[in-house]
Order: structure tokens, then sequence, then C-alpha cells
């Protein structure tokens, strides 16, 4: 900038004017802008600023803008307007209401607005008017090339402005960074400001989003989060470190007075990549991903295998063996384990005979013959079988089953027939009956319930939670917790080996001990929340919830919700259409409508309906449209002939 534009918009900030400086990312706005405060620091007038770049702040903190004063030598940062996106274009209109709620502040003295490197187009033209007219300048500053296309498209953009517009070439010192130059430098400055950030558990149920579509599926972890109140004010700006299921935990770092239990949580598609960078999430999908059906889960006959009855659970995948009209059956497989639960017992003709093999337990929601006639194929397919298979359901489970054994002569099957541990859910405790056929039954001990927990693996675990259909039924939630990865290339970037120190940290982890301090293989001893946040990658824990035969009540309603709330996949009876309510009503089902409501309220990422009448087999377009009309999220529409 030459010496006479320099003392005019001295002079001019001197006065109290208001200028704003723009152009092309890489041209050295913040430095000029920097330059201008210091020398009015030098004159004795401490000049305000804004930086409104969220995704290469001047000074504050990426994916929010920052209000400052120019004190000893360095912006001094007084206020933030978190955005929670690096994406000046896109989310413009919130971008300048927070510079009009920022700006409203400077009441008099020398102003200087750093805007976003956005120069191009009608968007750019939109944005700078906007910004003009929200900050109240007097003064345009444009760095521009002193020729080329670039300059000749950002004249087009400035020329209709209603504020003074002076000109003035760039710094020959000036650099435009590479991609992966930007996200470094933001990335250090995000991590940064996280150092004095402090873990926060915050209930979904009471804690209102706005900014975006949040139903906790699995790209929430990483993202970035901010409390505000309800004027828009920041009261709190972090990143989310893991989805629980009905609630959310995140490092925040408070940036105002104020509660935070009555905040409303901010989240757009600034999130942290999986390579650690700070970048912006395709929010593009319609829906959260559902991988190829694994082989193992199709039938040697190829059927029962639409991909639109199959969720994906990270370490688990499960499928509707039968579909939307047959009997309920749905295989779960732990597809790192070579084994695989039951929810469930339908006809079971189209389920590979080596699967009953490898099952550890079955899940049955209640005795009606189409979720436990299939209980004769698998007793079949489990001859010779030696290990021990739990059978979990309602009171009354035991004597069902050993019903079918018992009409069947095993005379020739001596002591070594198929064996189970039969688990009846009697509210607050299991009842276990040991069952082995051509044996008398055994009755086992009573093992205490809490919180509905039939099953702790150190992989998963299984509630269940007690409905009516007339008769006692169970609805089961399968959870995957929450797990821990060492990054290597943090491990190795920090100069640390590996060692049994890591699996120490882990445990920590996973205990909540995080108060903690470990000794690392050089002797320092480190706090585990420090080296959780250096070297740990957390994903969030996964739910999936199924749900089949239960009348549309409110205690029912209230208990499915509960269970379901955050889910990351809802599979649930709609078994028949509002214009059938009376006999939905009559036999104990829900409605299509009820299905959906019940999925909206509970906020799940997946909506799987199924057990679908067979009155509708040849036309369920009406099902899924009440569905679709109470549930506005990701509906699993099946392959239907």
């Amino acid at each position: 900038m030459n010496d006479d534009i320099s003392a005019l918009l001295l002079n001019w900030l001197g006065n109290g004017r208001r200028v704003l400086v723009w152009g092309p990312s890489g041209i050295g706005k913040t430095t000029l802008v920097s330059e201008l405060a210091a020398k009015m620091e030098a004159c004795g007038s401490p000049c305000i600023g804004i930086s409104a770049d969220p995704g290469a702040p001047g000074f504050g903190v990426p994916g929010a803008l920052a209000l400052g004063t120019w004190r000893d030598g360095n912006w001094q940062v007084e206020r933030l307007a978190a955005l929670c996106t690096l994406d000046a274009v896109r989310y413009r209109l919130p971008l300048v209401q927070a510079v009009s709620r920022l700006s409203a502040d400077v009441l008099a003295g020398p102003f200087l607005l750093d805007t976003p490197g956005v120069v191009r187009g009608p968007a750019a033209q939109e944005l700078l008017q906007a910004l003009i007219e929200a900050a109240a300048i007097d003064v345009l500053l444009a760095i521009l090339p002193k020729q080329g296309t670039e300059r000749d498209l950002a004249l087009k953009v400035v020329e209709p402005m209603g504020a003074e517009i002076l000109i003035t070439a760039p710094s020959p010192l000036a650099r435009r960074l590479s991609k992966k130059e930007r996200a470094r430098a933001r990335t250090l400055l995000w991590d940064a400001w996280l150092e004095r950030a402090a873990e926060h558990e915050l209930p979904l149920a009471h804690l209102r989003m706005s900014g975006s579509s949040y139903r906790g599926c699995e790209d929430s972890t990483g993202r970035q989060l901010a409390l505000v109140d309800g004027s828009g004010r920041t009261l709190a700006l972090g990143e989310v470190t893991a989805h629980e299921g009905s609630g959310i935990r995140a490092r925040l770092r408070q940036t105002d007075k104020g509660d935070l239990k009555d905040a409303i949580g901010l989240v757009r598609d600034a999130a942290r990549r999986s390579d650690g960078m700070l970048g912006t999430m395709n929010t593009r999908q319609t829906g959260p991903p559902n991988p190829a059906v694994p082989q193992e889960l199709i039938s040697p006959s190829g059927d029962g295998a639409d991909p639109a009855c199959f969720v994906h659970l990270g370490t688990a995948s499960a499928l509707l063996v039968n579909g939307l009209f047959g009997d309920p059956l749905l295989h779960l497989r732990l597809r790192q384990q070579r084994r695989s639960l039951l929810f469930d017992l339908g006809d079971s003709a189209r389920l590979p005979a080596k699967i009953a093999h490898q099952v550890s337990d079955v899940f049955i929601s209640h005795a009606h013959m189409d979720h436990i006639s299939g209980f004769l194929w698998f007793l079949r397919s489990r001859i010779g079988v030696t290990g021990l298979c739990r059978l979990y359901g309602p009171p009354g489970l035991a004597d069902h089953v050993c019903a079918f054994i018992a009409g069947i002569r095993w005379d020739r099957i001596g002591n070594s027939g198929p064996r189970f541990e039969i688990l009846e859910l009697h509210r607050e405790c299991l009842r276990s009956y040991r069952v082995q056929v051509g044996m008398p039954r055994e009755e086992g001990e009573v093992h205490p319930v809490t919180h509905g927990v039939l099953l702790e693996d150190p992989g998963f675990r299984v509630r269940a939670i007690t409905l009516d259909h007339g008769i006692p039924v169970l609805a089961f939630a399968f959870e995957v917790p929450r797990s821990f990865r060492i990054r290597k290339d943090r491990l190795a970037a920090l100069g640390l080996s590996d060692g049994p120190w890591l699996g120490a940290l882990k445990r920590s982890l996973t205990a909540g001990e995080v108060a903690g301090q470990l000794v690392l293989p050089d002797g320092r001893r480190v706090g585990v929340s420090c080296l959780a946040h250096d070297l740990v990658e957390r994903s969030s824990t996964r739910r999936m919830v199924y749900a089949t035969d239960l009348m549309d009540s409110p205690e029912n309603r209230r208990l499915l919700i509960e269970v379901a709330r955050g889910a990351d996949a809802l599979i649930c009876e709609a078994a028949f259409s509002q214009m059938d309510s009376v006999h939905a009503a009559r036999t104990g089902h829900l409605t299509a409508g009820a299905c959906g409501e019940v999925a909206a309220l509970a906020g799940v990422a997946r909506l799987v309906p199924f057990h679908f009448s067979r009155r509708y087999e040849s036309d369920p377009t009406v099902l899924y449209g009440e569905v679709e009309a109470a549930f506005k999220g990701f509906v699993l529409r099946p392959r239907l002939a």
C-alpha cells in the first residue's frame, strides 16, 4: 500500500470512519489490518477490529467471528460469534448477522473489518454489500492484483458498492497458502483453543439444537459445537467428543457469562476429519451410509438380502431375514468374532444352517407363533453343537421352549443333546433355567437386572424394556460402547514409543478415569485427559433398537421413545395403515403413522419400518407415506417386487 493511501486511511480511522478491507485469500488483508491497527495504537487511538473469515481467521478461532481490540502489539479478543462452519459463502446470512451483532457494540473510534477472501460472482457481491450495510462501513479498501482475470472479476463485484472505494496493490511479501497449509494453520489454532476447554455432558433431551439437522448419527463426533443463548450470544465453543445415546460429550471452552443448561446447541458443517485436521463435513448425502450386505448374512438361495432391510452398526451388521411381511427374525452378525445374535425366531428357512452353530444368544420378544416357530429348525441345527446357547425372553419362555422339546422323542441322543440357558425377565431380575435335550430342566439362579441390561459383553451390551401387547413383550436395544483408538501418526509426531502404557491409557478412558496421570516411556508423568486429547480418536456409542408387537398406548410410547432416543437405527413394526387403526387397536399393533411419530420424537438416525400386515403386500406405499409424513428423517425403503 502506498504512503498516500496509508496516510489517508489513518486520517479517516482517526476521525472515526469505519473501514472494510477486502480482497482474495493470500493477498495480505490480515497483515494490512494489523499494520493499520498498530499505527493507530502508536497515535494513541486504540483500534477495534472484527475478523470475519471463519475459515482463516486473522485472530480468534476457526469456525467463529471475533471482535477484538489492538493492544500491546496484538489483537485481544473481546467477544466471539460462533458459526460452526468454515464456509463464508454457504452460510453468508449467519455470517452477516454475526457481523451485525458484533459491530453494534462498536459505538465510536477506529474500526476495521477483515473479510473472507470471496471475490467472484453474485455470491461475493451479495456478501460484500451485506457486510457494508451490517457494519455501517464508510470506506472499502480493496487489495487486488495489478492486472489479470482475478482483478477484472473483483472489480465487477466492487463497482456497484455504496461505500467510498480505495484500491491498492498487495504486498510483495504476501503468499497464498495451499489447502494443506490452511488446514494445518487453522487446526493449530483450534487445538490451542481446546487446550483450555473442559469436558461437559449434555443431555439431548434438554438441549435444543439449531444450525443443521442433528440426530447424533455417526458423523457427530468431532463436529464443532457452540452453545448460544436466545439472543444468539455465544456462551461456549468446542468439539463433540462422543455421542452416547441420550446425550453427547463435548470439550467446551466458555466464552461469555451465562447458564449453559438453558443454552441452544449450534451445529453446522465444521468438523475434525479422520486425519485430525479441522475441515468441512460433507452434508449432501440424503442419509447415513449403508454398505452392501455382508455375505454371511445372505442365505444360500440369495433370498432375504434386500439392502434396505439391512443395518450396519460399526463392528456389527443386522438383517431382517424374512423382509417386511414375513415372520420377525433379525440376524445380527458380530463380524470380527464369527458370532451371531438372533432377535426373535420366526420362520428360519432363509437363515444359513451353519449360522445356528455360531449363535450365542437369542432374544425372544414373546411367544406368539410368528416369533418363536423357528425354534424347531434352530433346535435341529444345534444337534451336535457342544456349546451353550442363551435364550432371553419374557416370563413363561422356559415353559414354551420345554414344550417344543417335549414334543419330540429323544431316545437316541443320550447325554449329548443341545444345551440352553433360558433367562426370563421378571421386572428387575432374570430367572434362569438350564435345559439340555433329553434331560430334566434345572432351575438356576436369579440375577438382578440394572437399567434393563440382559447381557454385558466386552464389545457390546443388550438391554430390554417390557411393553404391552395384551401380554408382556420385550423390545431390545443392542449397544456398542464407544471405543478408543491410538493415533499412530500423533504418537510418532510426539516422539513416543508403543508399550503397555497405551493399554493403561485405554483402560482409564473406558472406565472414565481421566483425572489421573500415566508414566510415559521416557519417565514423564502426563495427565490422562491431556494424552487423550493428543493421541486418542474416540468412536461414539452405537445403538440399534428392535421393537415389534406393541399396542399404541401412552406408556408404550414413553418407554420406547426413551430407549430409542438418539439411536443409530430403530427397527420398528408398522403393521397397519391409519385406515385400519381400529384393527390395529384390537390386535395390539402400531400403525405406520404411530411408528413414524415414535421415531420422530426419539430423534433416531434411521428408521426401518417392518412387520407389515400382508393385506398391504401388493402395495405398501400407503404405509411408507404415513411413516414419512410423521418422520422427516431417513427411512429405509426396501426393494419391492
